[in-house]
């Protein structure tokens, strides 16, 4: 790092912005936890959506796809904006965007429309989820922001179950529009909250815009997260997902081979020489293939073979998240961090995920209570790995690219969610459809092979081959996840040994070191 970021990121930290830094941290948590809660909330409408709106199955992925496509498309771009331009006024544009989207979701009288305001709260979502970060690394020093970002990180962990949950009760009680009203209050008192209380910093490298870099790491990104999300309706060799994983990939090579020769690139790519960085964004992508993944089959195993309703099921899964809440807001994973470092944490919290999710696959198969278990140990997991993996990521990158490091962190949570969801889709319907009884044999779901069958004995079966193929792909999840973690551990452990070299990159030729400046 040079002085001159070394003295900036001291100017972010004074006693007077450390009096109000765990204030700004609650505000930010807020507007964080309405972009999670949007990832999941619309999932329990989409029947009313098709009654009311008189949606078709295409219009309600479209609905559900619009906002998660536009944000890990921009999540680069997004945080390299807020380093140039200023992370709190970033951070106020999102929360305005948002709530202007949120309300043009709420009085949308089309499918259409939906699908433009749901566009539009990606954008909004893409801005939140990098300034949320980038923030917390700006007004919390080193002693304290390991804690910091574990209340962040079970954020994301509370959003996720409680998704489900919201939109169930909310449907409940009022019509489907009521799911993005709630976000209005939400927006306006975190906006009134950042203009008072954020502190402004940004970049002063004076770096021209990298224009084409932000246009190829979006084609990139939502070309891969589409073919992910396609492949599962569509098929994994359908020519929708082949052309537009082949164009994601095309647009993703082209931005490294770019951002290689540009002067002032928007993700310096010497990041990637830097073996903790490494370690930490494997083990990243893991955690995140980890949890996409179980989620993913838990909803299924919960509903399909335990037989429990929407909202029962999500009332089941929280287990998880209260637990990875009561850990980091207790602070137990930075007491810990002292005794086991970096690479420790992140090698026994990847194995506990792991060690969660074959519980649930080998206890888990016929009650609630193996599942228990298992949803416990995965949130000790979650809570000891995740804001250690973004603490080590972030910590990889200088000061004054904290935006950037905030995108790369929020992109390697989608492209690893994504990838968990089609892997282990991929071997639960391999596994399913193996081991079917002849008289539903071909079918490629669990109702097309039910509506095939006719007796109990058979309907048995084809229920027992579902319960096997999700048990088969929980294993496969512990078997990835747990090895993630050793060669993420491995790779963090060769980085210290390497010393303090390994700690920043070298700046590329032709850009000036930038620093972070408090305005």
């Amino acid at each position: 790092m040079s002085p001159v970021a070394s003295d900036a990121t001291t100017t972010l930290q004074s006693p007077g912005r450390h009096a109000t830094r765990w204030l700004i941290l609650a505000v930010i948590c807020i507007a964080q936890l309405t972009v999670i809660l949007d990832n999941t909330v619309l999932n329990v409408a989409i029947p009313s959506l098709t009654e009311e709106m008189g949606a078709t199955t295409a219009d309600v992925q479209w609905m559900i796809n619009a906002y998660s496509l536009v944000q890990s498309g921009l999540l680069l771009t997004a945080g390299n904006s807020a380093d140039r331009y200023g992370r709190k006024k970033m951070l106020a544009v999102g929360l305005v965007l948002f709530g202007v989207a949120s309300l043009g979701a709420a009085l949308a009288q089309s499918p259409g429309q939906l699908i433009a305001a749901r566009a539009g709260m990606g954008v909004g979502g893409a801005l939140l989820m990098t300034t949320t970060l980038a923030v917390v690394m700006q007004i919390f020093d080193d002693a304290e922001r390991p804690k910091a970002i574990g209340i962040w990180s079970s954020v994301n962990s509370l959003g996720f179950a409680a998704g489900p949950l919201i939109g169930g009760s909310l449907l409940d009680h009022f019509w489907w529009g009521s799911l993005f009203l709630v976000n209005l209050p939400v927006a306006v008192i975190a906006l009134a909250a950042v203009v008072t209380l954020v502190p402004e910093s940004k970049s002063r490298g004076g770096e021209l815009p990298d224009l084409l870099g932000a246009l190829l790491s979006m084609i990139g990104m939502v070309g891969v997260v589409f073919a992910i999300i396609s492949g599962p309706q569509s098929g994994w060799l359908s020519g929708r997902v082949l052309i537009s994983a082949a164009i994601g990939l095309a647009g993703l090579a082209a931005f490294a081979l770019w951002e290689l020769h540009v002067p002032h690139p928007m993700l310096d790519m010497h990041f990637f020489r830097n073996r903790r960085f490494i370690g930490a964004v494997s083990g990243g992508i893991l955690v995140a293939f980890g949890m996409g993944g179980s989620m993913f089959l838990l909803t299924q195993h919960l509903q399909l073979v335990l037989g429990y309703g929407p909202l029962d099921a999500g009332l089941r899964m929280a287990p998880l998240a209260v637990t990875v809440i009561l850990i980091n807001f207790t602070g137990l994973g930075v007491r810990l961090m002292p005794k086991f470092g970096t690479p420790g944490m992140i090698v026994s919290g990847m194995s506990l995920l792991a060690a969660g999710l074959a519980a649930i696959s080998l206890l888990g198969g016929d009650s609630y209570g193996g599942m228990l278990t298992g949803l416990i140990v995965m949130g000790i997991g979650v809570a000891l790995a995740m804001p250690t993996m973004a603490n080590a990521i972030m910590s990889a990158i200088p000061p004054a690219k904290a935006g950037v490091g905030a995108g790369v962190n929020g992109t390697l949570m989608e492209f690893g969610q994504g990838l968990g969801v089609a892997v282990l889709g991929a071997v639960l319907n391999s596994r399913f459809v193996a081991l079917l009884p002849l008289v539903a044999a071909g079918a490629g779901s669990l109702p097309a092979a039910l509506a095939r069958t006719r007796t109990d004995a058979e309907r048995t079966a084809v229920h027992d081959a579902f319960a096997t193929g999700i048990g088969t792909s929980q294993l496969v999840g512990a078997a990835a996840v747990f090895l993630g973690g050793l060669l993420a551990a491995v790779l963090l452990r060769r980085a210290e040994r390497a010393g303090p070299a390994e700690a920043t990159p070298a700046t590329p030729s032709g850009a000036e070191p930038a620093a972070a400046a408090a305005e």
